[in-house]
């Protein structure tokens, strides 16, 4: 099924792509967002990367390591930040894009078009074995607030 970061079936790994995992509405953050913002919202252990947007464009994939240099709090983040290894094309097959994740360590990549606009979000699980779907990241919103 897309995006309920259920397994991969045998039949479909090779026609699946990168859109069909992704999270369509990942949270993201203006531009502007200062280091010492960022840095308390990855007080959040859920979250792996901040995604700053100007319009609709992606300027800035911020992960948490980029966050540890001594950095002023009122910094603009989007100094520290790169989008180098940090994108996918929505239409990347998505078995290709798995394995690279794995062997790179990496769990979360932004989902753009060839404009630079943000898609969505692919999140890998911390299990490795599927990966984070709208309603997950939801239902651990609601979870937050109760």
């Amino acid at each position: 099924m897309p995006g309920t970061g259920a397994p991969q079936r045998r039949h479909d790994a090779g026609t699946r792509r990168v859109r069909d995992a992704m999270v369509a509405i990942p949270v993201f953050h203006d531009s502007e967002a200062t280091v010492g913002e960022l840095r308390r919202l990855f007080a959040d252990e859920h979250v792996h990367m901040a995604l700053l947007l100007d319009g609709r464009r992606l300027v800035a994939a911020v992960e948490r390591r980029d966050l540890e240099q001594n950095v002023a709090d009122d910094a603009p983040a989007r100094s520290l930040a790169s989008l180098d290894g940090r994108t996918v094309a929505a239409d990347a097959p998505l078995a290709e894009v798995l394995e690279s994740m794995r062997v790179l360590g990496r769990r979360r990549l932004a989902v753009t078009d060839e404009r630079g606009d943000l898609l969505g979000l692919l999140c890998l699980k911390v299990s490795g074995l599927g990966f984070c779907s709208d309603a997950d990241v939801d239902s651990r919103k609601r979870g937050a607030r109760s």
